[in-house]
């Protein structure tokens, strides 16, 4: 027996009794502010490389930096969400994220195949992606009691990753990258189900949300494939 809420045009209604149309909305909005914020990203991180900003700090301010500004710029995000000024400091974010991802490609770029390595990780983090957004249309489940897990998940990786920031341990980086690779692949799937189910009904939120995923998946499969693949020029 189907208990979800129905509209008096006959459409049901999804999470917290939001209309099919509402939710499709919701999605096709998602999917162009994510198309856009990878234009800003793209940007930032051709600026980093260009003028040597990310690899001008030492690590330690790197770090910093990257915390601070990443952190700030999403706490900016979600107070602006349902304001005009939202979609600007979600782009503003997209920028300061590929100027911080800068100091990697620039270290994968000085390697003899360094661009058909970025290359390899952009087509990897795209089928990935694809991957996951037409599983989390197929799956008729709701997907939501997952996200704490894949919330203590990424909170772990973060406190492994700035603990190997003084241990410089290589093996626990790449083990790092391969969780990682799994858990924002999984957050992928997790929030297009959200957002397909009615539970995320802010496209705002939600492109903060798969980008990113989609950003930690390109960085950890930019790092394995640079680790694993790279050639001395």
């Amino acid at each position: 027996m189907n208990l979800q809420p129905v509209r008096a045009d006959g459409a049901f209604a999804g999470g917290y009794g939001t209309s099919v149309a509402q939710r499709n909305r919701v999605l096709r909005n998602t999917y162009w502010l994510l198309a856009l914020s990878m234009v800003p990203t793209v940007l930032g991180a051709w600026l980093g490389v260009a003028t040597g900003l990310a690899r001008a700090m030492s690590p330690g301010v790197s770090l910093m930096v990257f915390l601070v500004g990443s952190f700030g710029l999403m706490f900016a995000i979600e107070r602006t969400k349902n304001s005009a000024a939202g979609v600007p400091v979600l782009l503003a974010f997209t920028f300061f994220m590929g100027l911080m991802l800068s100091r990697l490609v620039g270290v994968v770029l000085g390697l003899g195949n360094g661009a058909s390595l970025i290359m390899m990780a952009f087509a990897g983090t795209g089928a990935i992606f694809l991957g996951m957004a037409m599983l989390s249309s197929v799956i008729k489940r709701d997907l939501s009691s997952m996200g704490k897990w894949l919330f203590i998940g990424a909170i772990m990786l973060l406190v492994a990753g700035i603990a190997n920031f003084f241990l410089k341990s290589p093996a626990l980086m790449i083990t790092l990258s391969v969780l990682a690779i799994g858990i924002f692949s999984a957050f992928i799937l997790h929030d297009l189900k959200r957002v397909q189910d009615g539970y995320e009904t802010n496209y705002i939120t939600a492109t903060l949300g798969v980008y990113l995923s989609i950003y930690n998946v390109f960085q950890s499969l930019l790092a394995l494939f640079g680790i694993f693949g790279g050639q001395d020029e």
